[in-house]
Protein backbone atom coordinates (compact mmCIF):
# COMPACT_ATOMS: atom_id res chain seq x y z
CA UNK A 1 0.00 0.00 0.00
CA UNK A 2 3.30 2.47 0.70
CA UNK A 3 4.33 1.43 -2.60
CA UNK A 4 1.12 2.13 -4.34
CA UNK A 5 0.61 5.52 -2.33
CA UNK A 6 3.90 6.96 -3.22
CA UNK A 7 3.50 6.09 -6.98
CA UNK A 8 0.24 7.72 -7.37
CA UNK A 9 2.08 10.76 -5.37
CA UNK A 10 5.24 11.02 -7.47
CA UNK A 11 2.54 11.12 -10.42
CA UNK A 12 0.21 13.31 -9.18
CA UNK A 13 3.68 15.68 -8.46
CA UNK A 14 5.28 14.54 -11.96
CA UNK A 15 1.75 15.70 -13.78
CA UNK A 16 2.61 19.42 -11.94
CA UNK A 17 6.02 20.18 -12.52
CA UNK A 18 5.50 19.08 -16.24
CA UNK A 19 2.26 21.96 -16.03
CA UNK A 20 5.06 24.64 -14.67
CA UNK A 21 7.79 23.71 -17.28
CA UNK A 22 4.74 23.70 -20.04
CA UNK A 23 4.01 27.06 -18.74
CA UNK A 24 7.21 28.67 -19.01
CA UNK A 25 8.10 27.32 -22.45
CA UNK A 26 5.10 28.64 -24.41
CA UNK A 27 4.20 32.26 -23.70
CA UNK A 28 0.67 32.40 -24.49
CA UNK A 29 0.10 29.71 -21.53
CA UNK A 30 2.21 31.39 -19.45
CA UNK A 31 -0.44 34.05 -19.49
CA UNK A 32 -3.03 31.64 -17.48
CA UNK A 33 -2.31 31.74 -13.57
CA UNK A 34 -0.35 28.90 -12.90
CA UNK A 35 -3.05 27.47 -10.34
CA UNK A 36 -5.67 27.73 -13.25
CA UNK A 37 -3.93 25.35 -15.66
CA UNK A 38 -3.83 22.69 -12.70
CA UNK A 39 -7.52 22.89 -12.69
CA UNK A 40 -7.27 22.57 -16.45
CA UNK A 41 -5.45 19.74 -16.62
CA UNK A 42 -7.40 18.00 -13.87
CA UNK A 43 -10.70 18.51 -15.45
CA UNK A 44 -9.21 17.05 -18.68
CA UNK A 45 -7.37 14.18 -16.35
CA UNK A 46 -11.31 13.74 -14.80
CA UNK A 47 -13.18 13.61 -18.66
CA UNK A 48 -10.67 10.79 -19.16
CA UNK A 49 -11.94 9.25 -15.97
CA UNK A 50 -8.14 9.06 -14.61
CA UNK A 51 -8.16 9.35 -11.27
CA UNK A 52 -4.88 10.37 -9.06
CA UNK A 53 -5.93 10.19 -5.51
CA UNK A 54 -8.85 10.42 -3.20
CA UNK A 55 -8.99 13.77 -1.46
CA UNK A 56 -10.07 13.01 2.47
CA UNK A 57 -11.21 16.14 4.47
CA UNK A 58 -8.47 15.44 6.81
CA UNK A 59 -5.88 15.44 4.01
CA UNK A 60 -6.56 18.99 3.07
CA UNK A 61 -7.73 20.29 6.28
CA UNK A 62 -4.99 19.08 8.72
CA UNK A 63 -1.91 19.07 6.17
CA UNK A 64 -2.23 20.83 3.30
CA UNK A 65 -4.44 23.88 4.86
CA UNK A 66 -2.15 25.12 7.63
CA UNK A 67 0.69 25.75 6.12
CA UNK A 68 -0.98 27.63 2.79
CA UNK A 69 -2.45 30.01 5.48
CA UNK A 70 0.74 30.14 7.56
CA UNK A 71 2.65 31.26 4.37
CA UNK A 72 0.27 33.99 3.30
CA UNK A 73 -0.28 35.05 7.25
CA UNK A 74 3.58 35.13 7.49
CA UNK A 75 4.33 37.45 4.59
CA UNK A 76 1.31 39.50 5.19
CA UNK A 77 2.38 43.44 6.70
CA UNK A 78 0.70 44.12 9.81
CA UNK A 79 0.41 47.54 8.11
CA UNK A 80 -1.64 47.20 5.36
CA UNK A 81 -4.35 44.86 8.22
CA UNK A 82 -4.00 47.84 10.70
CA UNK A 83 -5.07 50.27 8.17
CA UNK A 84 -7.47 48.69 6.29
CA UNK A 85 -8.95 46.96 9.50
CA UNK A 86 -12.50 47.53 8.71
CA UNK A 87 -13.22 47.06 4.85
CA UNK A 88 -11.40 43.22 6.38
CA UNK A 89 -13.34 42.65 8.73
CA UNK A 90 -16.64 43.20 7.03
CA UNK A 91 -15.62 41.49 3.96
CA UNK A 92 -14.31 38.37 6.06
CA UNK A 93 -17.21 37.84 8.69
CA UNK A 94 -20.00 39.86 6.92
CA UNK A 95 -19.39 37.46 2.94
CA UNK A 96 -19.49 34.99 5.16
CA UNK A 97 -22.80 35.42 6.41
CA UNK A 98 -23.93 36.60 3.29
CA UNK A 99 -22.80 33.62 1.25
CA UNK A 100 -24.99 31.39 3.52
CA UNK A 101 -27.84 33.43 3.36
CA UNK A 102 -27.86 34.06 -0.02
CA UNK A 103 -27.21 30.79 -1.61
CA UNK A 104 -29.69 29.05 1.40
CA UNK A 105 -32.77 31.22 0.35
CA UNK A 106 -32.15 30.82 -3.06
CA UNK A 107 -31.96 27.66 -3.31
CA UNK A 108 -34.83 26.50 -0.77
CA UNK A 109 -36.56 29.40 -2.61
CA UNK A 110 -35.92 29.00 -6.18
CA UNK A 111 -34.54 25.48 -6.35
CA UNK A 112 -36.74 23.83 -4.26
CA UNK A 113 -33.72 22.23 -2.34
CA UNK A 114 -34.47 21.57 1.67
CA UNK A 115 -33.26 24.38 4.17
CA UNK A 116 -30.94 22.20 5.60
CA UNK A 117 -29.06 21.07 2.32
CA UNK A 118 -28.97 24.09 0.92
CA UNK A 119 -27.60 25.86 4.35
CA UNK A 120 -24.44 22.96 3.77
CA UNK A 121 -23.92 24.10 0.25
CA UNK A 122 -24.45 27.89 1.28
CA UNK A 123 -21.77 27.29 4.58
CA UNK A 124 -19.00 25.68 2.23
CA UNK A 125 -19.08 28.14 -0.68
CA UNK A 126 -19.02 31.14 1.84
CA UNK A 127 -14.61 30.14 1.90
CA UNK A 128 -13.14 32.27 -0.70
CA UNK A 129 -9.96 30.87 -1.56
CA UNK A 130 -7.88 33.62 -3.89
CA UNK A 131 -4.47 32.50 -4.23
CA UNK A 132 -4.93 32.58 -7.59
CA UNK A 133 -6.23 36.03 -7.66
CA UNK A 134 -3.34 37.25 -5.58
CA UNK A 135 -0.61 35.44 -7.68
CA UNK A 136 -2.15 37.67 -11.09
CA UNK A 137 -2.48 40.60 -8.50
CA UNK A 138 1.41 40.17 -8.30
CA UNK A 139 2.38 39.38 -11.18
CA UNK A 140 0.10 42.45 -13.05
CA UNK A 141 1.31 44.70 -10.84
CA UNK A 142 -2.32 45.73 -9.57
CA UNK A 143 -2.42 48.58 -6.58
CA UNK A 144 -0.97 48.01 -2.65
CA UNK A 145 -4.45 48.48 -1.20
CA UNK A 146 -6.18 46.02 -3.68
CA UNK A 147 -3.81 43.25 -3.21
CA UNK A 148 -4.04 44.05 0.27
CA UNK A 149 -7.72 43.63 0.84
CA UNK A 150 -8.22 40.63 -1.06
CA UNK A 151 -5.05 39.03 0.64
CA UNK A 152 -6.44 40.33 4.38
CA UNK A 153 -9.99 39.47 3.35
CA UNK A 154 -8.97 35.76 2.19
CA UNK A 155 -7.17 34.90 4.91
CA UNK A 156 -9.65 35.66 8.06
CA UNK A 157 -12.11 34.61 5.81
CA UNK A 158 -11.35 31.15 5.84
CA UNK A 159 -11.72 31.17 9.27
CA UNK A 160 -14.85 32.31 9.43
CA UNK A 161 -15.98 29.61 6.88
CA UNK A 162 -15.40 27.13 8.91
CA UNK A 163 -16.43 28.43 12.04
CA UNK A 164 -19.78 28.85 10.32
CA UNK A 165 -19.84 25.09 8.24
CA UNK A 166 -18.94 23.77 12.29
CA UNK A 167 -22.52 25.11 13.26
CA UNK A 168 -24.46 24.27 10.04
CA UNK A 169 -23.16 20.84 10.43
CA UNK A 170 -24.29 20.77 14.17
CA UNK A 171 -27.26 21.89 13.20
CA UNK A 172 -27.67 19.36 10.07
CA UNK A 173 -26.76 16.23 11.91
CA UNK A 174 -29.50 17.43 14.67
CA UNK A 175 -26.59 17.94 17.22
CA UNK A 176 -27.57 21.52 17.73
CA UNK A 177 -30.86 23.86 17.62
CA UNK A 178 -31.41 26.31 15.43
CA UNK A 179 -30.76 30.21 18.46
CA UNK A 180 -29.13 33.33 17.04
CA UNK A 181 -28.00 34.31 20.46
CA UNK A 182 -26.13 30.42 21.00
CA UNK A 183 -24.80 30.37 17.68
CA UNK A 184 -23.49 34.30 17.75
CA UNK A 185 -21.87 32.52 21.17
CA UNK A 186 -21.02 29.52 19.41
CA UNK A 187 -18.66 31.55 17.02
CA UNK A 188 -17.24 34.30 19.32
CA UNK A 189 -16.34 31.24 21.74
CA UNK A 190 -14.24 29.73 18.94
CA UNK A 191 -13.06 32.58 17.42
CA UNK A 192 -11.64 33.88 20.73
CA UNK A 193 -9.60 30.11 21.29
CA UNK A 194 -8.25 30.44 18.02
CA UNK A 195 -6.91 34.63 18.55
CA UNK A 196 -5.67 33.30 21.89
CA UNK A 197 -3.82 30.43 21.44
CA UNK A 198 -2.48 31.94 17.97
CA UNK A 199 -1.32 34.79 19.25
CA UNK A 200 0.29 33.22 22.65
CA UNK A 201 1.90 30.74 20.11
CA UNK A 202 2.78 33.64 17.70
CA UNK A 203 4.58 36.24 20.33
CA UNK A 204 6.57 33.19 22.36
CA UNK A 205 7.94 31.87 18.71
CA UNK A 206 8.80 35.43 17.15
CA UNK A 207 10.45 36.28 20.26
CA UNK A 208 12.62 32.98 20.21
CA UNK A 209 13.46 33.33 16.63
CA UNK A 210 14.95 36.99 17.44
CA UNK A 211 17.56 35.24 19.36
CA UNK A 212 18.63 33.07 16.75
CA UNK A 213 21.13 32.78 14.54
CA UNK A 214 20.36 29.72 12.38
CA UNK A 215 18.25 29.89 9.26
CA UNK A 216 17.45 26.09 9.69
CA UNK A 217 16.45 26.33 13.12
CA UNK A 218 13.57 29.51 12.61
CA UNK A 219 12.18 27.80 9.57
CA UNK A 220 11.97 24.35 11.62
CA UNK A 221 10.17 26.68 14.45
CA UNK A 222 7.47 28.36 11.36
CA UNK A 223 7.44 25.03 10.43
CA UNK A 224 6.13 23.54 13.81
CA UNK A 225 4.04 26.81 14.79
CA UNK A 226 1.57 26.27 11.43
CA UNK A 227 0.75 22.44 12.27
CA UNK A 228 1.32 23.01 15.93
CA UNK A 229 -1.05 25.75 16.47
CA UNK A 230 -3.94 24.19 14.52
CA UNK A 231 -3.73 20.94 16.33
CA UNK A 232 -3.58 23.03 19.45
CA UNK A 233 -6.30 25.48 19.04
CA UNK A 234 -8.63 22.13 17.43
CA UNK A 235 -8.07 20.44 20.33
CA UNK A 236 -9.11 22.95 22.88
CA UNK A 237 -12.26 23.65 20.67
CA UNK A 238 -11.27 26.96 18.57
CA UNK A 239 -10.93 27.01 15.33
CA UNK A 240 -7.63 25.73 14.17
CA UNK A 241 -8.03 28.17 10.91
CA UNK A 242 -7.89 31.12 12.71
CA UNK A 243 -5.21 30.13 15.37
CA UNK A 244 -2.87 29.32 12.35
CA UNK A 245 -3.43 32.83 10.60
CA UNK A 246 -2.72 34.92 13.93
CA UNK A 247 0.11 32.83 14.69
CA UNK A 248 1.40 33.78 11.40
CA UNK A 249 0.84 37.33 11.30
CA UNK A 250 2.67 37.49 14.77
CA UNK A 251 5.55 35.71 13.54
CA UNK A 252 5.80 37.25 10.21
CA UNK A 253 5.53 40.81 11.75
CA UNK A 254 7.43 40.35 15.20
CA UNK A 255 9.64 38.18 13.50
CA UNK A 256 11.74 41.29 11.57
CA UNK A 257 14.61 42.27 13.73
CA UNK A 258 16.18 38.55 12.46
CA UNK A 259 18.90 39.07 10.33
CA UNK A 260 17.73 39.54 6.68
CA UNK A 261 19.97 36.44 5.38
CA UNK A 262 17.07 34.47 7.84
CA UNK A 263 14.55 36.35 6.90
CA UNK A 264 14.66 35.53 3.26
CA UNK A 265 15.92 32.22 3.66
CA UNK A 266 12.44 31.48 5.69
CA UNK A 267 10.56 33.50 2.96
CA UNK A 268 12.02 31.19 0.19
CA UNK A 269 11.60 28.05 1.77
CA UNK A 270 7.64 29.04 2.59
CA UNK A 271 7.48 29.87 -0.95
CA UNK A 272 8.54 26.77 -1.88
CA UNK A 273 6.41 25.14 0.56
CA UNK A 274 3.16 27.17 -1.12
CA UNK A 275 4.37 26.09 -4.21
CA UNK A 276 4.44 22.64 -3.88
CA UNK A 277 1.33 22.09 -2.34
CA UNK A 278 -1.06 24.61 -4.42
CA UNK A 279 0.71 22.54 -7.58
CA UNK A 280 -0.73 19.14 -5.25
CA UNK A 281 -4.31 20.62 -4.28
CA UNK A 282 -5.40 22.26 -7.41
CA UNK A 283 -4.58 19.79 -9.51
CA UNK A 284 -6.53 17.42 -7.44
CA UNK A 285 -9.50 19.60 -7.52
CA UNK A 286 -9.92 19.38 -11.20
CA UNK A 287 -9.50 15.74 -10.97
CA UNK A 288 -12.36 15.01 -8.84
CA UNK A 289 -14.97 16.43 -11.02
CA UNK A 290 -17.84 13.51 -11.84
CA UNK A 291 -19.15 14.56 -14.87
CA UNK A 292 -22.09 12.30 -15.05
CA UNK A 293 -23.35 14.37 -11.80
CA UNK A 294 -23.43 17.76 -13.70
CA UNK A 295 -26.15 17.15 -16.10
CA UNK A 296 -28.61 15.80 -13.41
CA UNK A 297 -27.60 18.86 -10.78
CA UNK A 298 -26.92 21.43 -13.33
CA UNK A 299 -30.32 23.69 -12.15
CA UNK A 300 -29.49 23.78 -8.66
CA UNK A 301 -25.85 24.35 -9.50
CA UNK A 302 -26.69 27.37 -11.85
CA UNK A 303 -29.08 29.09 -9.15
CA UNK A 304 -25.97 28.87 -6.08
CA UNK A 305 -23.77 30.10 -8.74
CA UNK A 306 -26.11 33.27 -9.54
CA UNK A 307 -26.14 33.16 -5.91
CA UNK A 308 -22.34 33.10 -4.97
CA UNK A 309 -22.31 35.77 -7.70
CA UNK A 310 -25.33 38.32 -6.18
CA UNK A 311 -24.21 37.54 -2.72
CA UNK A 312 -20.49 38.39 -3.04
CA UNK A 313 -21.81 41.39 -5.17
CA UNK A 314 -23.60 42.62 -2.13
CA UNK A 315 -20.87 42.05 0.59
CA UNK A 316 -18.57 43.81 -1.30
CA UNK A 317 -20.11 47.16 -2.62
CA UNK A 318 -22.62 47.15 0.15
CA UNK A 319 -20.74 46.90 2.89
CA UNK A 320 -17.49 48.65 1.08
CA UNK A 321 -19.88 51.25 0.75
CA UNK A 322 -20.48 51.20 4.35
CA UNK A 323 -16.39 51.46 5.27
CA UNK A 324 -16.06 54.20 3.18
CA UNK A 325 -18.34 55.79 5.09
CA UNK A 326 -17.04 55.37 9.08
CA UNK A 327 -13.70 54.51 8.09
CA UNK A 328 -13.13 56.76 4.77
CA UNK A 329 -11.07 53.71 3.74
CA UNK A 330 -11.73 54.96 0.03
CA UNK A 331 -12.62 51.59 -1.93
CA UNK A 332 -12.66 53.04 -5.48
CA UNK A 333 -15.70 51.70 -7.72
CA UNK A 334 -12.54 49.85 -9.49
CA UNK A 335 -11.37 48.15 -6.87
CA UNK A 336 -14.67 46.92 -5.58
CA UNK A 337 -15.29 45.57 -8.80
CA UNK A 338 -12.27 43.33 -9.00
CA UNK A 339 -12.78 42.50 -5.49
CA UNK A 340 -16.26 41.21 -6.24
CA UNK A 341 -15.09 39.00 -9.49
CA UNK A 342 -12.15 38.18 -7.96
CA UNK A 343 -13.78 35.95 -4.83
CA UNK A 344 -13.33 33.16 -5.83
CA UNK A 345 -13.87 29.46 -4.51
CA UNK A 346 -11.12 26.77 -4.08
CA UNK A 347 -9.69 24.36 -1.77
CA UNK A 348 -11.14 25.23 1.40
CA UNK A 349 -14.91 24.87 -0.10
CA UNK A 350 -13.96 21.58 -1.40
CA UNK A 351 -12.84 20.21 2.22
CA UNK A 352 -15.65 21.27 3.65
CA UNK A 353 -17.82 19.29 1.39
CA UNK A 354 -15.68 16.18 1.51
CA UNK A 355 -15.96 16.00 5.63
CA UNK A 356 -19.57 15.86 5.03
CA UNK A 357 -20.76 12.45 6.63
CA UNK A 358 -22.44 10.22 3.44
CA UNK A 359 -25.46 10.01 5.64
CA UNK A 360 -26.45 13.48 6.01
CA UNK A 361 -29.63 14.62 3.29
CA UNK A 362 -28.55 15.64 -0.03
CA UNK A 363 -25.22 14.44 0.01
CA UNK A 364 -24.63 14.01 -3.70
CA UNK A 365 -26.60 17.40 -4.45
CA UNK A 366 -24.03 19.15 -2.43
CA UNK A 367 -20.70 17.42 -3.61
CA UNK A 368 -22.29 18.13 -7.14
CA UNK A 369 -23.32 22.52 -6.24
CA UNK A 370 -20.08 22.91 -4.54
CA UNK A 371 -17.57 21.19 -7.03
CA UNK A 372 -19.26 23.03 -9.93
CA UNK A 373 -19.26 26.00 -8.50
CA UNK A 374 -15.92 25.99 -7.26
CA UNK A 375 -14.59 24.89 -11.20
CA UNK A 376 -17.27 27.69 -12.41
CA UNK A 377 -15.72 30.81 -9.75
CA UNK A 378 -11.92 29.17 -10.56
CA UNK A 379 -12.00 28.80 -14.48
CA UNK A 380 -14.50 31.67 -16.18
CA UNK A 381 -13.66 34.07 -12.97
CA UNK A 382 -9.95 33.71 -12.63
CA UNK A 383 -9.31 33.55 -16.35
CA UNK A 384 -11.09 36.93 -16.96
CA UNK A 385 -9.98 39.00 -13.40
CA UNK A 386 -6.53 39.55 -15.97
CA UNK A 387 -8.71 41.36 -18.73
CA UNK A 388 -10.95 43.01 -15.94
CA UNK A 389 -7.86 44.45 -14.10
CA UNK A 390 -6.21 45.73 -17.74
CA UNK A 391 -9.77 47.29 -18.55
CA UNK A 392 -10.32 49.51 -15.65
CA UNK A 393 -6.80 50.64 -16.01
CA UNK A 394 -5.65 48.86 -12.32
CA UNK A 395 -1.79 47.64 -13.07
CA UNK A 396 1.11 49.29 -12.97
CA UNK A 397 4.38 48.56 -15.70
CA UNK A 398 6.30 46.25 -13.83
CA UNK A 399 8.64 46.10 -16.94
CA UNK A 400 9.43 49.66 -15.72
CA UNK A 401 9.97 49.10 -12.28
CA UNK A 402 11.98 46.24 -12.79
CA UNK A 403 14.72 48.15 -15.62
CA UNK A 404 14.92 51.09 -12.90
CA UNK A 405 15.90 48.83 -10.57
CA UNK A 406 18.15 46.92 -12.73
CA UNK A 407 19.80 50.61 -13.18
CA UNK A 408 20.53 50.92 -9.60
CA UNK A 409 21.88 47.58 -8.73
CA UNK A 410 24.54 48.00 -12.14
CA UNK A 411 25.16 51.64 -10.09
CA UNK A 412 25.52 50.54 -7.26
CA UNK A 413 28.04 47.56 -8.19
CA UNK A 414 30.06 50.19 -10.21
CA UNK A 415 30.62 52.22 -6.91
CA UNK A 416 31.73 49.33 -5.18
CA UNK A 417 34.25 48.51 -7.69
CA UNK A 418 35.43 51.95 -7.94
CA UNK A 419 35.53 52.13 -3.76
CA UNK A 420 37.64 48.63 -3.99
CA UNK A 421 40.02 50.39 -6.80
CA UNK A 422 40.22 53.93 -5.15
CA UNK A 423 40.70 53.17 -1.47
CA UNK A 424 42.79 49.87 -1.21
CA UNK A 425 46.66 49.35 -2.74
CA UNK A 426 47.26 47.77 -5.67
CA UNK A 427 51.10 47.06 -5.92
CA UNK A 428 50.54 44.95 -8.90
CA UNK A 429 48.78 46.86 -11.02
CA UNK A 430 50.53 49.69 -13.35
CA UNK A 431 49.34 52.94 -12.21
CA UNK A 432 48.76 53.95 -16.01
CA UNK A 433 46.20 50.88 -15.94
CA UNK A 434 44.46 51.42 -12.65
CA UNK A 435 43.79 54.80 -13.30
CA UNK A 436 42.48 53.95 -16.87
CA UNK A 437 40.07 51.05 -15.54
CA UNK A 438 39.08 54.27 -12.81
CA UNK A 439 38.08 56.19 -15.78
CA UNK A 440 36.25 53.90 -17.53
CA UNK A 441 33.93 52.17 -15.15
CA UNK A 442 33.68 56.53 -13.66
CA UNK A 443 32.35 57.02 -17.01
CA UNK A 444 29.92 53.70 -17.30
CA UNK A 445 28.97 55.05 -13.70
CA UNK A 446 28.17 58.38 -14.82
CA UNK A 447 25.96 56.82 -17.62
CA UNK A 448 23.85 54.52 -15.39
CA UNK A 449 22.69 58.22 -13.10
CA UNK A 450 21.92 59.30 -16.26
CA UNK A 451 19.78 57.06 -17.43
CA UNK A 452 18.58 56.68 -14.16
CA UNK A 453 17.40 60.84 -13.97
CA UNK A 454 15.72 60.42 -17.56
CA UNK A 455 13.81 57.60 -16.12
CA UNK A 456 12.50 59.22 -12.60
CA UNK A 457 11.92 62.41 -14.67
CA UNK A 458 9.66 60.63 -17.30
CA UNK A 459 8.28 58.70 -14.52
CA UNK A 460 8.13 60.36 -11.09
CA UNK A 461 6.37 56.88 -9.39
CA UNK A 462 9.79 55.49 -9.29
CA UNK A 463 10.89 58.29 -7.14
CA UNK A 464 9.16 56.56 -4.41
CA UNK A 465 10.31 52.77 -5.56
CA UNK A 466 13.67 54.26 -4.58
CA UNK A 467 13.09 56.13 -1.48
CA UNK A 468 11.44 52.97 -0.02
CA UNK A 469 14.37 50.91 -1.50
CA UNK A 470 16.86 53.46 0.43
CA UNK A 471 14.76 52.81 3.25
CA UNK A 472 14.32 49.14 3.61
CA UNK A 473 18.42 49.33 2.88
CA UNK A 474 19.23 51.66 5.99
CA UNK A 475 16.94 50.09 8.19
CA UNK A 476 18.59 46.55 7.61
CA UNK A 477 21.89 47.49 8.08
CA UNK A 478 20.72 49.44 11.84
CA UNK A 479 18.79 46.20 12.87
CA UNK A 480 21.53 44.24 11.94
CA UNK A 481 23.90 45.81 14.28
CA UNK A 482 20.87 45.19 16.89
CA UNK A 483 21.35 41.90 16.23
CA UNK A 484 25.45 41.02 16.39
CA UNK A 485 24.64 42.03 20.23
CA UNK A 486 21.69 40.16 21.00
CA UNK A 487 23.72 37.33 19.23
CA UNK A 488 26.93 38.34 21.86
CA UNK A 489 24.51 38.41 24.85
CA UNK A 490 25.16 42.00 25.35
CA UNK A 491 21.19 42.72 24.50
CA UNK A 492 18.32 40.94 25.73
CA UNK A 493 16.24 41.92 22.60
CA UNK A 494 16.96 43.88 19.75
CA UNK A 495 16.48 47.42 19.90
CA UNK A 496 13.49 49.46 18.13
CA UNK A 497 14.87 51.65 15.00
CA UNK A 498 16.15 55.05 15.66
CA UNK A 499 16.05 56.06 12.08
CA UNK A 500 13.03 58.81 11.27
CA UNK A 501 12.16 55.98 8.31
CA UNK A 502 8.49 57.08 6.98
CA UNK A 503 7.11 53.83 4.90
CA UNK A 504 6.32 54.95 1.76
CA UNK A 505 3.65 53.69 -0.60
CA UNK A 506 4.05 52.58 -3.90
Amino acid sequence: MIEEDLKQFLLVLSISLSIAVIARIFIWVRQIPYTLLLVLAGVGLASLDVRLLDLSPGLILFIFLPPLLFEAAWNMKWTGIVENALPISLFAVGGVVFSVAGVAVALNQIAGVPLTTALLVGACLSATDSASVIGLFRDVGAGKQLTTLMEGESLFNDGAAVVAFGIVLSLALGSDSLSLSETVAQFLAVTSIGVGVGALIGFCLASLTQRLASPWVEQSLTLIAAYGTYLMVEELGGSGVIGVVTAGLLMGNLGWESPSASRQFIKESWQFIAFFINSIVFLLIGDQVYFRQIIPNLPTTVVAIAAVILSRAVTIYGLGGISNGLAQSSISWRDQTVLWWGGLRGSVSIALALSIPTTVMGYEEIMANVFETVLFTLLLQGLTTQPLLKLLNLTEDRSLQQKYLELIARREALSSVLQHLTQEAHPDIAAHQLQQQITTIETQRDTLQQDINRLRNHHPVLLALSTKTHQDTLLTLEMSVYQKYVQAGLLEQPLLPMLPLKAVDI
